[in-house]
């Protein structure tokens, strides 16, 4: 129950982190490429390396006699195609949004995930505890005073953020199915190796990068296919078994508040007293997020032991 409770905390977190620190890398990205081709390299870089970590870790195990089952093949083909479809639509419009909206608005738009995840909970006879709802209320509060600085207008790019929210909700909640049913690691590599081929048709569509700026996109290519793509969707995963999918997609919506300190420490930016008072709401919202309110009690999670648990 331990390593439960902190998986369900800390590994949201650090998503976080690695997903505000890459929001200024994708920022580069779109400057260089169409989103289809930041996405196809980013998904085979992800994949590569996720490919190669799953086989360290069942060679280690192997060796350890502590071989884990990945689960059923079935299981693990559906919940691939499921998460991979819905990461790599949701992916591509993000990307293509941020070529004709602000990144203020993007960021805002884009976390509205932590309203609609809960909502499509309801939908599936899903109870959200009053508590989240209170904190998905103070997040929404500071995700505007961290993000938004100039007023709303109707532009194409929020069109495609907007929907980019609705598709990240969706793969939120398929992650939440799966992820009890099959091997972590397993399930995160196969949603990019879906995501590789789905963005891979689209490259086609595009003008590919020029070689000679590769010294400018490349790195941001390589951050946010590594570490954006591969380490922290994997701990997404992993954060998401046996937890409450409305509380971890709060707490990973501490990437704007992380993207704005990213933004400060690598462009020079420097934040305003209302960006401040937005961070301040949004560590309010996870806080509360964890804190039972009076009179209501606390179900124990059931008991649905997967591989990455202990026997």
């Amino acid at each position: 129950m331990k390593v439960n409770r902190v998986r369900q905390n800390v590994l949201p977190i650090l998503t976080a982190l690695i997903w505000g620190t890459a929001f200024v890398a994708q920022s580069v990205g779109a400057d260089y490429m169409g989103a289809f081709t930041f996405n196809a390299a980013r998904a085979v870089i992800a994949f590569v390396f996720l490919l190669g970590l799953l086989g360290l870790r069942r060679l280690v195990q192997k060796k350890s006699g502590s071989l884990r089952p990945l689960g059923s093949r079935r299981d693990l083909t559906v919940g691939g195609l499921c998460c991979g479809t819905a990461l790599t639509v949701a992916s591509y419009l993000q990307q293509k949004g941020l070529e004709t909206t602000t990144s203020g608005k993007a960021g805002f738009i884009t976390a509205l995930y932590i309203v609609l995840v809960p909502v499509i909970g309801c939908l599936t006879g899903r109870r959200v505890p009053r508590a989240v709802w209170l904190s998905v209320a103070l997040a929404v509060g500071g995700l505007y005073c961290l993000c938004i600085t100039e007023d709303l207008s109707i532009a194409v790019g929020d069109f495609y953020v907007l929907a980019c929210a609705l598709c990240f909700a969706v793969q939120i909640m398929t992650v939440d199915h799966f992820s009890s049913r099959v091997d972590g690691v397993a399930l995160s590599c196969a949603q990019f190796f879906v995501m590789t081929l789905l963005s891979s048709l689209g490259v086609l569509s595009e003008s590919l990068p020029d070689p000679a700026l590769a010294s400018v996109w490349l790195l941001p290519v390589l951050y946010v296919g590594v570490f954006s793509s591969g380490v922290a969707y994997t701990l997404q995963i992993l954060a998401q078994k046996d937890s409450d999918p409305a509380v971890v997609s709060l707490l990973m919506s501490l990437e704007s508040v992380f993207a704005a300190i990213a933004g400060a420490i690598i462009l020079g930016d420097r934040m305003s007293g209302r960006e401040y008072f937005g961070c301040a709401l949004m560590l309010a919202a996870v806080v509360l997020a964890q804190i039972p309110l009076p009179g209501t009690r606390q179900k124990a999670a059931p008991d649905r032991r997967g591989p990455f648990d202990e026997s």
